[in-house]
């Protein structure tokens, strides 16, 4: 029997590599997709980390989670009465597996629309051979004569305490609280203030757990814009998210009542924090785990992550690699682009990705969404700048809205007035951001965007204020 030969071979089928196979379809290649990702009942959930246990799921939780916070404590501000509210966790849980059911489904029909052969299984190298790769596609080994690598990332364990997705548990586990026992837990400890850790411990605070965030490092959100960060902190700390900054974890004990984590805190004291429910939230590795590099001799470094040049280029000829598994923000909006620059870059185009111009989001509540530099960057690099900032407490939506929580902060060059970087806290940043990264990959400067109507009443005049607040004229505050 004949092997299968594609033009375009992609493993992995999460953000990266589905959008890799379509656009490299849409080219014109004869394209597949080797994904092994599997649902409850056993059959292909393509979508990766970010659709099964990542971006997708902890949306649906944080969304069921406000509606509750909201039914509790802020609709009686609207004359809305509603007593004895409740909350069905089993309900909760499974209306998210039928979000991720749905988007898996929608990969799966966008395969078949583009005529994208899909493969489920783990896909592998075997052998190079005659300029194409042997590749093994679950039980059946294919021929590619370009190969996208696109096998993503895993939560990264703190030694000593080993996922068991019960008691200490990943992002997977943290998204199943509750499944089975149809409770909320009393108290949860989360260590590692990063994205997933805040995320999720803003999920299971607003249902009633008790959560306390450890973090080792001495500041709270490091990447983020120090006045962002500074507010964040301030307005967490009032909604009863307890964080505490500075620790040095030591061990992790796991009982028949739950967790208990030793520490020393920033001042060098001994600490103990019992808890339910532990998540641990340190980052993610790249995964290579089962692609048999050494068959090829594909090149990882001292990280595991795939060695790869400014286009994508693996160290083998008409090898790419995409998304987690190489250098840059492990975001699943960063793996689309470099899906599509690749496929297109196969066809002899000119694919493209901007690195500076990557949005970032958290989806706390408020949500804070950055792009470009922060201030404490553009001091480090000796860049002079102007600033300029609008409370979205004088913001007319906003107020509507409930919710004036938060500001929209601007910096520009202070020569040019180029936009720098836009880092917001408030409602909807997550979609305000948007303006700012089209901005910024336009070259605009602080003055274009203060120049462009915005309709009223709406949050995005909170951005129009900010940037006319660089020369000090703002119109409502």
């Amino acid at each position: 029997m004949s092997t299968k030969q594609f033009d375009v071979v992609v493993i992995g089928g999460g953000p990266g590599g589905y959008i890799a196979a379509i656009r490299a379809a849409q080219l014109g290649f004869n394209t597949a997709c080797i994904d092994e990702w599997k649902n409850e009942k056993g059959g292909p959930a393509p979508g990766g980390t970010c659709t099964n246990v990542g971006c997708i799921p902890s949306k649906a939780l944080l969304q069921s989670s406000e509606h509750f916070e909201h039914a509790n404590h802020h609709f009686a501000d609207h004359g809305i009465s509603a007593d004895n509210v409740r909350i069905d966790i089993k309900k909760m849980i499974g209306r998210k597996d039928t979000v991720v059911k749905q988007n898996n489904d929608g990969i799966l029909y966008l395969f078949k629309k583009n005529k994208v052969t899909f493969f489920h299984g783990r896909g592998s190298f075997v052998a190079a051979k005659d300029g194409l790769y042997e590749i093994k596609a679950g039980e059946e080994v294919i021929l590619a004569k370009h190969v996208v690598l696109a096998t993503g990332s895993n939560a990264r364990q703190l030694p000593g305490a080993a996922f068991d997705e019960e008691l200490i548990l990943s992002n997977d586990g943290a998204l199943q609280i509750g499944k089975t026992s149809g409770e909320v837990p009393k108290k949860l400890g989360v260590i590692g203030s990063g994205v997933i850790g805040l995320e999720m411990g803003s999920v299971w605070r607003r249902l009633g757990a008790e959560v306390t965030v450890l973090e080792g490092l001495p500041t709270f959100l490091g990447a983020v814009d120090e006045s962002v960060a500074k507010e964040a902190a301030k307005l967490f700390k009032k909604q009863g998210l307890k964080i505490e900054l500075g620790v040095k974890i030591g061990e992790v004990a796991k009982s028949k009542d739950g967790v208990t984590v030793a520490y020393t805190d920033a001042k060098g004291a001994a600490q103990t924090l019992s808890v339910d429910k532990l998540i641990i939230s340190i980052g993610r590795v790249p995964n290579t785990v089962g692609l048999n590099p050494e068959a090829v001799g594909l090149k990882l470094d001292e990280r595991g992550a795939i060695v790869v040049d400014d286009e994508c280029k693996t160290n083998l000829p008409n090898v790419w690699a995409v998304g987690d598994v190489v250098r840059g923000p492990m975001l699943a909006h960063k793996a689309e682009e470099e899906g599509v620059a690749v496929a297109e870059r196969i066809a002899g185009q000119h694919g493209h990705v901007n690195f500076n111009t990557i949005p970032w989001v958290i989806y706390t509540s408020p949500e804070i969404a950055w792009v470009g530099r922060t201030e404490q960057q553009l001091k480090a690099d000796g860049v002079e700048y102007k600033a300029g900032q609008f409370p979205f407490l004088a913001n007319g939506r906003a107020r509507a809205l409930g919710d004036t929580q938060g500001f929209v902060k601007f910096l520009a060059d202070a020569k040019t007035d180029e936009i720098l970087g836009v880092h917001i806290i408030g409602p909807f940043a997550s979609e305000l951001i948007s303006e700012a990264v089209v901005a910024m990959e336009f070259k605009a400067s602080a003055e274009d965007i203060a120049r462009i109507c915005h309709a009223h009443p709406s949050l995005s005049e909170a951005t129009k204020e900010a940037a006319l607040a660089i020369d000090k004229r703002t119109l409502n505050f």
